[in-house]
């Protein structure tokens, strides 16, 4: 604990260094009249303010992946996990498989492993919020743009962004002819292919329809069933049509219908993995070897379906724009969770675990309403309303008998209104301020159990208010202050074990920033934000222990102090380099605070006994799953073959420092120093037509714990194996 403390500190040292170097650096710029030659540079679009705006323009800190890096980070049939740590401030993970990610911005985020958990992270696709943990594992294909927008984003998005966005964009249809495909082959069994066509099929009408398939072959083997390859493997299918319309002038229409089914291996959770008294894996460890006795073989199968109308006409000053959207899904998950059997191993089990939840119903309606300014005067406005209807039933389940069945139906109403206006006071200073009210209701009910019914609801302003000033054509800084919220959530997975349900209060988020976006000399963009905030009643999950509970609570307040810097170098028209750091202290402050703890690991916080079990007194522990550092580089080196093509070289980092995965804090559940890299070798044709390439994934092949459970023996699962293999690309 106190050595993980000091390092930070060394670490923020030579950030601050740094950044004091950047500045020195950008002083001879600041001093020129003319903006320098950064045409090597991409101008990076997002949509922050739900309008699109060049990023070096929007006082907020986020940031973009480029198009080579998402294509590598997904060439080998990765999930939405493989975002981790591949810009700054930004962490993912799940102990379910391909479903149900757990997003972390800037350390705050949730570890609720149940269906119905709520997150402070929102997941925004094609301007449509996914709220359940389900749909935010909603696979990325044929898209145009992932971006990151860090910090509370609560004015103009209104389902839980206390933490921040990630946004997804797919191509749009357009009248011009584009046909594209990428297929891959790689280790076990893997196969990939990403392809999409569109195109004018009617006067004023286009389409374009995309499908993604991804395969694995099983490939861990359990010693306990015949044969040599039982689990590990999935197959996962998406498709996307989306058709354009503009039936009359000023009038467009984009219509959008998806589908999705996966089936595949629940989380593989491996026993003992992790020897008492150190945080490493051990010897009980092998990558593609288990003993389960339970869990069916660990599947997960699951279906989703969705459509939605995004619709605007143009008044001409102004443009209002209607989204009307539906998500549905259902499925189930079934695991092996002790990892191994009771009385036999690896290492002591005390009790055998095999539980399946699974989600029925899902029905998601939302309705967005935006009317906006469109006069490219300095003053420009936006004003909305937002609904928001969920319900869905999740049952979780001992297949072996404990726990018998429970059934739970939740269910969720919001609607909010908003505005936000920015001003350009000077040719050089801009300020930009928001508000939304939100109510916000959610209820539970208990098949069989009407007392565990329960009913809870809250409303709440939230606003931000920024400016921003052009110390040169090159040089911005900006500050921004937002307040955001979170509604009160209720977790009911404990009814499965014979308790009530566990509420938690809203929380509220108080976020400072300050930062500053430039170009320094030709060829490189260099941008970079200071952070504090301060979590109000911070919802936590207390997950596992002794006790092998899941229940919320509220600590009195989370607070985080951090730095985050994103780069863009490009010195020569063959080769670019990005990357990106960021460092963020995070402390839960609350001096009465208890939780669980495992019964068999070295638990280093005080201690004190409630109720005949000992708890941890978590008070100044950092945020569970939030790495105090996180960094990431990318570099893509090309040399010509002909006038028409050319050789390349890619290959992208990611690093993940030190990381406490539970409230409380022991020896066995901190993380350090992971990190995977990825190669990729080809040539292509300069117009992008075709690419040939080979491609390695964890090319070092790291052992890396991305999670654990502690209710039982230190049983832990880790990330994917080294996979190699060969793309192909076509575009016309």
């Amino acid at each position: 604990m106190f050595q993980r403390k000091r390092s930070g500190r060394t670490l923020i040292a030579a950030l601050l260094a740094a950044s004091s170097a950047v500045a020195l650096l950008a002083a001879p710029a600041a001093a020129q009249t003319q903006p320098a030659d950064n045409s090597r540079l991409d101008v990076i679009i997002i949509t922050a303010n739900q309008r699109e705006e060049n990023i070096q323009d929007v006082p907020v800190s986020a940031a973009s992946l480029p198009q080579d890096q998402i294509e590598a980070i997904f060439s080998s049939g990765e999930d939405v996990l493989a975002l981790a740590a591949r810009v700054p401030a930004l962490y993912a993970e799940s102990s379910n498989g391909r479903v149900a990610p757990r997003f972390y911005i800037r350390g705050l985020g949730n570890t609720d492993f149940d269906l119905a958990a709520s997150q402070p992270v929102s997941i925004i696709m094609d301007d449509v919020v996914m709220e359940n943990v389900v749909l935010k594992s909603t696979p990325i294909f044929d898209v145009d743009r992932v971006e990151v927008y860090r910090g509370p984003q609560g004015t103009l998005f209104g389902r839980n962004t206390t933490a921040g966005i990630v946004r997804f964009t797919s191509v749009k249809p357009s009248e011009d002819f584009d046909a594209r495909a990428q297929a891959s082959a790689g280790s076990f069994g893997s196969l990939t292919f990403d392809g999409a066509v569109g195109g004018a099929i009617a006067p004023g009408i286009n389409a374009r329809a995309a499908v993604l398939f991804q395969h694995r072959d099983d490939w861990i083997n359990n010693t306990l069933t015949t044969g040599d390859d039982d689990i590990g493997g999935y197959d996962e299918f998406a498709g996307r049509l989306q058709v354009a319309l503009e039936p009359i002038e000023n009038l467009d229409v984009l219509l959008n219908m998806h589908v999705r089914k996966l089936e595949g291996t629940s989380a593989i959770f491996r026993a003992n993995a992790i020897t008492t008294g150190t945080n490493g894996l051990n010897a009980n460890y092998e990558r593609d070897t288990v003993s389960f006795n339970q869990g069916g073989g660990n599947r997960q199968a699951y279906t989703g379906w969705g459509t939605s109308a995004n619709v605007s006409y143009d008044f001409g000053d102004m443009r209002l724009t209607s989204i009307t959207a539906y998500e549905g899904t259902e499925g189930s998950g079934r695991g092996d969770i002790d990892g191994g059997v009771a009385g036999t191993g690896p290492g002591f089990i005390p009790f055998d675990a095999d539980t399946q939840d699974s989600i029925d119903d899902l029905d998601q309606v939302t309705q967005e309403v935006r009317l906006a300014s469109d006069t490219g005067g300095p003053l420009s406005w936006q004003v909305g309303a937002y609904y928001f209807d969920s319900e869905f039933t999740v049952t979780t389940v001992g297949p072996s008998g404990f726990p018998p069945p429970a059934t739970l139906t939740h269910g969720n109403q919001a609607w909010a209104v908003f505005g936000q206006a920015s001003y350009d006071v000077t040719e050089q200073f801009s300020v930009t301020g928001g508000l939304r009210y939100t109510e916000d209701e959610k209820d539970l009910t208990v098949l069989g159990a009407t007392a565990n019914n329960r009913n809870i609801s809250d409303d709440h302003v939230s606003w931000d208010l920024s400016g921003m000033y052009a110390l040169t054509p090159d040089v911005s800084v900006y500050a921004r202050v937002a307040e955001g919220f979170r509604g009160p959530t209720i977790q009911g997975r404990d009814v499965a074990f014979f308790a009530p349900p566990s509420l938690a209060n809203s929380e509220t988020v108080l976020s400072w920033e300050a930062g500053v976006k430039s170009f320094i000399g030709d060829g490189l963009r260099l941008n970079a934000a200071l952070f504090t905030y301060e979590v109000s009643d911070i919802q936590l999950t207390a997950v596992g222990g002794s006790g092998n509970t899941v229940q919320l609570l509220n600590a009195d307040s989370g607070k985080a102090t951090g730095l985050e810097v994103d780069a863009e170098w490009s010195p020569m028209d063959n080769l670019v380099f990005t990357g990106g750091v960021s460092w963020v202290d995070t402390e839960i402050s609350d001096s009465g605070l208890a939780v669980g703890i495992c019964a068999q690991c070295t638990v280093t916080d005080p201690t004190r006994v409630v109720s005949g079990s000992r708890r941890a007194l978590i008070d100044g522990n950092p945020f569970p799953n939030a790495p105090e550092t996180i960094a990431n580089f990318t570099a893509r080196y090309s040399m010509p073959y002909d006038a028409s093509s050319e050789f390349f070289a890619y290959t992208d980092w990611a690093y993940q420092g030190a990381t406490n995965l539970f409230l409380y804090e022991s020896v066995e559940f901190n993380t350090d120093d992971q990190f995977e890299g990825g190669l990729k070798l080809g040539w292509t044709r300069l117009d992008g037509s075709l690419e040939i390439a080979a491609f390695a994934r964890n090319i070092t092949d790291e052992n890396n714990i991305k999670g654990a459970i502690d209710f039982n023996n230190n049983t832990v699962f880790v990330n994917d194996p080294r996979v190699v293999g060969l793309s192909v690309k076509f575009a016309n």
